[in-house]
């Protein structure tokens, strides 16, 4: 078989449209995406410049080029929530108002937890602050404190485990 150039290929799929979209529906298991993808193929053809590169052989080039398009569509469409997936979260979704009921129980656990952090020893306390509290950088804080960035590691490892221990006693 000669090599054809982008004319040669859009007359091929002209005339071969059929078999192609055939061949590409058991390929993708989808009539219609197997039209979009030759839809879209033939715009790629249409878009592409004279100058390129000959083909050899037409109907595998336009199969791989007709399967990458409707790969390209199949990823583009997963971005997306289907109508069912977005009427499961919207009924997952509970009320965001809080209620008395939440607002108090959501201002104890917060007393709670500035009683525990009142607890550790201040430069523990400190560090967990200034990192969790004012976001500053790990080395920022030791530079601060005049310690080593190992030991605000340790402190903050300790500072969370601090918590985690002291908030579940209170809550069993």
């Amino acid at each position: 078989m000669s090599d054809i150039g982008i004319s040669g290929l859009r007359d091929f799929l002209v005339r071969r449209y059929d078999d192609l979209k055939r061949r590409l529906t058991v390929h993708l298991g989808s009539a219609d995406l197997a039209g979009e993808a030759l839809q879209e193929t033939w715009l790629r053809l249409e878009s592409s410049k004279e100058g390129a590169e000959p083909v050899q052989y037409p109907l595998s080039y336009l199969m791989r080029m007709a399967t990458n398009a409707a790969l390209d569509r199949m990823r583009a469409e997963k971005r997306f929530l289907s109508g069912e997936e977005v009427e499961q979260v919207l009924a997952d979704l509970s009320d965001p108002a809080a209620g008395p009921a939440r607002t108090f129980a959501a201002r104890s656990e917060a007393e709670r937890l500035a009683a525990v952090i009142q607890q550790m020893p201040s430069r523990r306390r400190n560090i967990l602050i200034l990192i969790r509290v004012d976001e500053m950088p790990r080395q920022e804080v030791a530079d601060r404190l005049g310690v080593s960035l190992s030991l605000v590691d340790r402190e903050l490892k300790r500072a969370h485990e601090y918590v985690v221990q002291h908030m579940s006693e209170h809550t069993k």
